[in-house]
């Protein structure tokens, strides 16, 4: 990897800040001054900063929250609100993949990696996500439309798979699968096609399902879901064989 992720990832500086460091000449790979955009490996190379060698490098922590409704996907920001941080173990550098909104319940992955987060919520990485919502409307025709793509004000929306079931009281469970992950899409697609959202909840992101995960509770991602990130070229573990 390229030197100024090494640092960053190892939690001395910003990936820019990293590059002045180097920049300035304080940063030495195997006793030699670092140049910028040198390729190092933090497991082999023996990088210093100011004299003060890097530790080891840590494997990423992965977490799979199980978000309730109500709590937000944020950084604390002072007030009495809950966030999503709240609800998993304090582990320093630990960031969100994604959003979910306010009300949306569900699977919402966590980690340590900044640059992986990055590269699974980009759009070029085309992860499958599946919401199941309980909404209230001509579902039917709805989903009709959507299969046929839905234009909102960002682009149209073509899901992946968009299938319903009706249940009791007038509402139908519908199940949409995307690969854009913009804003609120899921919901603004409803909008769009006329349908009452009730209840909204991810159960899918790329291979990571909820499952059985109790709501608030949170969970380490299993050797099999980070193989298959890895192997997606998504993460920064190593395939497993």
């Amino acid at each position: 990897m390229r030197i100024h992720r090494a640092l960053a990832r190892a939690g001395i500086a910003s990936r820019r800040k990293a590059e002045e460091l180097v920049a300035a000449g304080r940063v030495r790979v195997n006793g030699a001054v670092a140049r910028t955009g040198q390729s190092v490996d933090p497991a082999r190379d023996v990088i210093t900063v100011d004299g003060t060698a890097l530790a080891p490098p840590q494997r990423p922590t992965w977490l799979v929250l199980h978000k309730p409704a109500g709590v937000l996907t944020s950084r604390p920001d002072g007030s009495d609100r809950r966030t999503v941080f709240d609800l998993v173990p304090d582990v320093p550098g630990l960031t969100y993949v994604g959003r979910l909104d306010y009300l949306t319940e569900g699977v919402l992955l966590l980690t340590t990696d900044g640059e992986a987060a990055h590269r699974l919520t980009h759009p070029s990485s085309e992860i499958e996500r599946t919401y199941v919502a309980v909404v209230r409307g001509d579902v039917p025709a709805a989903v009709r439309r959507a299969r046929g793509g839905v234009p909102l004000e960002d682009g149209v929306v073509r899901p992946v798979s968009v299938d319903a079931v009706q249940g009791a009281d007038r509402q139908w469970q519908l199940t949409v699968t995307i690969r854009e992950g913009r804003n609120r899409e899921v919901r603004r697609l409803c909008e769009a096609l006329d349908l009452e959202v009730r209840r909204l909840v991810r159960t899918q992101f790329g291979p990571v399902k909820l499952g059985s995960l109790p709501l608030g509770a949170s969970r380490p991602l299993t050797a099999r879901e980070r193989a298959v990130l890895a192997s997606l070229g998504l993460t920064g573990d190593a395939p497993v064989g």
